[in-house]
This record gives C-alpha cells, structure tokens and sequence, in this order.
C-alpha cells in the first residue's frame, strides 16, 4: 500500500495498527528492506495495515514524526502513535517481534 500526505490521516485513524515505512528510492536499506516488508504486508493482511511513505514525493508525515533518517518504521494503533519505533535495515525476527508487541497493545 502506498501512503501519501493525502491518505495518511485517514489510514491512521482507521484505528487498525498501523506500519508505515518511510523510505526513498535512492536509499540502499530502503531498497534491501523493501521485500521483507511487502511480504509482512501480505501476511498480516487484514490485522496490520503495511504501507510505504516515500519522503522524496511527500514530506508532511516525515516531518510531523521527525523522520531523520530512512528506512524508519513508524507504528500507530488506535488512530495514535505508537511507542514503537524503529530506524534502518531490519531482521524478519525483529520485525515480527514489534508487529507481534503492536497487536498487544
């Protein structure tokens, strides 16, 4: 799923959870995450909204959250931030284990 300014809003505050990653075409990690995150995005289809935000066409959410530095993985619930955030290249483990921490809260 693409997130834009445009649909962001509306997507977070579905109030399902939420993964938004924030990546650019130009970006090496970007573009070495980029399968691992489709593939969650599918597996979890239907309890995790998964979407990718690219901060080169869109810069209004990159700059609410302060995004610094890319790949950044944003997490919401319940139309809120969440207290989980993660930055740069991510394992399967790893990403499974934040999805898995979202969904208890």
């Amino acid at each position: 799923m693409t997130i834009t300014d445009a649909n962001a809003r509306e997507i977070i505050e579905s109030g399902k959870p939420v993964i938004i990653d924030c990546w650019a075409p130009w970006c090496g990690p970007c573009k070495a995450i980029s399968p691992l995150i489709d593939e969650l995005a599918k597996e979890y289809e239907g309890k995790v909204i998964i979407g990718k935000y690219n901060v080169d066409e869109e810069t209004d959410l990159a700059t609410d959250y302060r995004v610094m530095s890319i790949p950044t993985l944003l997490f919401f619930k319940n139309g809120e931030k969440a207290p989980i955030r993660l930055a740069g290249s991510q394992s399967r483990e790893t990403l499974e284990a934040k999805i898995a921490e979202l969904l208890a809260l």
